[in-house]
């Protein structure tokens, strides 16, 4: 059985640039943002024993259990690449983005926004240089009822940062799509959208992106890039 670890996919920002790829096939593993389901919190355990297990072994049963249960109660999610093996060469290149990379998980089936159009989306957003750390996602962020509130915006209006807008360009409503973002493209000071509503997370994010003695160190070309996984939810025509 094979078990994915989101948290342990590494990523190094003082790898070199060639290496960058390599590391970004990884990004297949990363949980989607739909489908999210939960195994059971640990494997049943038999009542049938023919004799009480000796001290050494019940100890070593229970450390079995107890890592099982550790290992089931990670939820898990949708993997494009769990049936198949995902290459860099599947993402495509979104033109005139800068550099922006995009793989479509799932192709909506709705209008393409057009350039003034109010647009609401849900996303996962990650930071490549934190091991691909979840620094938000509009799944956290519900209204009175519980249900998760999507994060709406103007295409084109600029508060927002380039790539997501770019990436919501060519999407239809209904699909999801995960991008990789660059620095150029990314968060170029702190007052662009989205952000994190927690204080403590916006200055973790902003303080690996900015930060002086690794930008002095010239790792600005990494630090930056961002990983989100964007499902366009509705537009609305102005």
């Amino acid at each position: 059985m094979i078990v994915y670890f989101p948290n342990k996919i590494m990523y190094y920002p003082t790898m070199p640039p060639q290496k960058m790829d390599k590391v970004l096939v990884l990004l297949n593993c990363f949980p989607s943002l739909h489908v999210p389901h939960h195994l059971p919190s640990s494997p049943p355990i038999s009542s049938t024993s023919p004799s009480p297990p000796s001290p050494t072994r019940r100890a070593l049963s229970l450390s079995i259990i107890s890592l099982s249960t550790a290992l089931f109660s990670i939820p898990t999610f949708s993997c494009p690449a769990a049936s198949s093996a995902t290459s860099i060469t599947d993402f495509l290149d979104l033109p005139n983005s800068g550099g922006v990379k995009a793989l479509d998980l799932r192709i909506g089936s709705g209008p393409v926004p057009d350039e003034g159009d109010q647009v609401a989306i849900h996303y996962y957003g990650r930071l490549a240089a934190k091991q691909g750390w979840r620094f938000d996602s509009t799944y956290d962020h519900k209204d009175s009822a519980g249900e998760p509130v999507p994060f709406v915006f103007t295409l084109g209006s600029g508060k927002v940062i380039a790539g997501i807008e770019t990436a919501v360009r060519s999407m239809k409503v209904g699909g999801v799509r995960r991008v990789i973002i660059p620095p150029s493209q990314g968060y170029q000071n702190t007052t662009q959208e989205p952000l994190p509503p927690n204080f403590f997370d916006r200055q973790r994010l902003f303080t690996t992106i900015f930060n002086p003695t690794r930008l002095a160190n010239g790792e600005g070309s990494t630090l930056g890039t961002l990983i989100f996984d964007i499902e366009l939810v509705s537009l609305r025509n102005q």
